[in-house]
């Protein structure tokens, strides 16, 4: 078996969870890694001291000052970027009503906004390498969504239809975009220091708000992802000849992927005959898949 030519990644939110997960993953596997979050320090912390294969940035993605710089300088040090990890972001749990405009803007800012101005930092650099990967890390809440998802599970939405659609315009320069569709796994996503509650409490949905904070409250550090062995996947992808557009992580992410697909399936049957009854008398059709929309 050939082994792999090392590759540069970039990664975002790098100091703990999924991000320090990957990253010690394509360290172990003899990679370039660039490391970056909020502070530098707690990249430290994590990862040590910078190293030949090991470069720490400090980067918040929603400033598009330190996304240039960041990328200029993993440039500089290692003359390229192979692997773009999007993983940067948060989540916004609450019902809708109870939500603030403030804090959906916040959240879009950095899960949607944040993950664009990253990918269009990097894939100049792929484009002209002819060749790259963007991993953009959603969720299975980018796929399904629930109550207390409505703001997070919409910033996932977003990423969701942002990669499919630039898969296909990268495609002919060598770049593959995956996007990542984790359930639940076992990091600091559902505690205090990550997890944002909505804040406008409203009494007729006191009964359900509460039992929402009891559901995650319960699941937090309990979760049955492991965050060693998707970051060991993402490698493989990494070094996968023909990657997914779309990969789900974690056996119950595939369930409730099934379940939406079933769902899809059945809604679409059972009113068929009033979809299709809204073609008007025209010879041209729109072929299936022909990239037009209403």
């Amino acid at each position: 078996m050939t082994t792999p030519t090392p590759k540069t990644w970039l990664i975002t939110g790098a100091a703990r969870g999924l991000g320090a997960a990957i990253a010690q993953a394509a360290v172990d596997a003899g990679d370039r890694v660039v490391v970056t979050g909020r502070r530098r320090e707690a990249l430290v912390k994590t990862f040590g001291e910078d190293g030949d294969a090991l470069l720490s940035l400090a980067l918040d993605v929603t400033d598009a000052a330190q996304i240039a710089a960041a990328v200029e300088t993993a440039v500089a040090r290692f003359g390229r970027i192979d692997v773009l990890v999007n993983n940067a972001g948060y989540g916004y749990l609450g019902l809708f009503e109870e939500t603030r405009p403030q804090d959906a803007r916040a959240q879009f800012d950095t899960n949607v906004f944040g993950l664009f101005d990253m990918t269009r930092a990097v894939l100049p650099v792929m484009r002209a390498q002819r060749s790259g990967h963007v991993f953009n890390v959603s969720s299975v809440g980018g796929m399904v969504g629930g109550a207390s998802g409505s703001i997070y599970c919409a910033s996932k939405f977003a990423i969701e239809g942002f990669s499919e659609s630039i898969a296909q315009e990268v495609s002919p320069f060598g770049v593959h975009v995956t996007i990542v569709e984790p359930g639940f796994f076992r990091t600091d996503f559902l505690d205090a220091s990550s997890v944002v509650y909505a804040a406008n409490p409203i009494a007729d949905y006191a009964q359900a708000s509460a039992a929402i904070r009891e559901f995650y409250d319960a699941r937090s550090h309990n979760q049955a992802g492991d965050p060693v062995k998707l970051g060991q996947a993402l490698v493989t992808l990494a070094n996968a000849e023909n990657p997914p557009v779309r990969w789900a992580a974690g056996t119950d992410a595939v369930g409730m992927i099934e379940g939406k697909i079933a769902g899809l399936t059945t809604e679409l049957e059972a009113w068929r005959d009033l979809s299709q009854s809204t073609d008007g008398d025209f010879s041209f059709r729109e072929e299936p898949g022909a990239g037009a929309w209403g």
